[in-house]
């Protein structure tokens, strides 16, 4: 758990390694960094990034992670254009993951937005703006299942218009949902020409009674965005679990709950109403006495 939350940290190194090509630096923000947003900002850096680099002001980030973190207060993050911040959190470095399979766009900008607000002189340049018809285009993901190779193909493809084009180079990642969250299958993949991607699908994951298991396929591309689809198929070991509501469970309903509860519960509720009714007799007890001395 210590080390999850250690990778989805962003750390002041990415500003020496990444490359940012020219186009991604002037890229502006599509949206206003104002209250709400920063509010927003803050949320999302306080889950994925305060265990690494602390408090903002503060400097109480990691001093002994190689590199170092850094605070986002700093001058060496500040000194980086909007569009910079926005790649690098975006493409992660070193032991950073990729942020841009993790948040969205919009997450990734606000946080960007709570970094600036730690720069008094910073001035917010125009917003960009972002014009999707969601009518004239649209993006398709379909996900298949290859028996004898034991693989998950996805294959995508764009439609602006009339005219359907395969999606090259765009980033997919597939996850196979869980009880308490999702398991991401192999590390996240490029498509091909034919705007494919072929992920090995383990052989022992558990299914449902019949073995269906619910796939999740997330694509990041330049052109048409953040998608994801679902869809479920028979591919995954039969597994005849008890549903987590049919057997006596602290999550339960109370006709359902542990027996040791229920009877905690009761004889607690007992001793209070007994101690209640005590001391109404002893009221009650004090005042005959009291009136019999009078």
């Amino acid at each position: 758990m210590v080390l999850l939350v250690v990778m989805l940290c962003f750390q002041s190194g990415i500003a020496q390694t990444v490359v940012v090509p020219a186009d991604k630096k002037a890229k502006a923000s599509p949206l206003l960094f104002n209250d709400a947003a920063v509010k927003d900002g803050e949320n999302i850096y306080n889950k994925n990034c305060v265990s690494c680099h602390g408090n903002p002001t503060k400097a109480n980030y990691q001093k002994s992670m190689s590199p170092i973190p850094g605070d986002p207060a700093e001058e060496k993050f500040q000194k980086n254009s909007d569009g910079e911040l926005f790649y690098k959190i975006g493409v992660g470095n070193a032991v950073m993951p990729m942020f841009k399979n993790i948040l969205s766009e919009e997450e990734r900008w606000k946080l960007v937005g709570y970094i600036r607000s730690f720069n008094k002189s910073y001035k917010q340049p125009p917003l960009e703006v972002v014009v999707v018809n969601l009518l004239s285009k649209t993006v398709k993901l379909a996900i298949s299942y290859n028996e004898k190779s034991h693989q998950i193909a996805i294959t995508a493809k764009g439609k602006i218009k009339n005219d359907t084009v395969p999606l090259k180079g765009s980033e997919i990642v597939l996850y196979a949902k869980r009880y308490f969250g999702r398991l991401q299958i192999e590390t996240v993949k490029q498509t091909n020409q034919q705007g494919t991607v072929l992920f090995a699908f383990p052989k022992d994951l558990p299914g449902d009674k019949v073995g269906n298991i619910e796939l999740i396929a997330k694509i990041n591309d330049e052109l048409f965005g953040e998608v994801s689809v679902s869809k479920t198929l028979k591919i995954g070991i039969p597994t005849d679990k008890p549903s987590l509501t049919e057997k006596r469970a602290i999550w339960n309903v109370n006709a359902k709950a542990p027996i040791w509860i229920l009877l905690t519960y009761t004889i607690g509720v007992l001793v209070v109403l007994s101690f209640l009714i005590y001391i109404i007799f002893s009221i009650i007890k004090i005042k005959k006495v009291s009136k019999k001395n009078n």
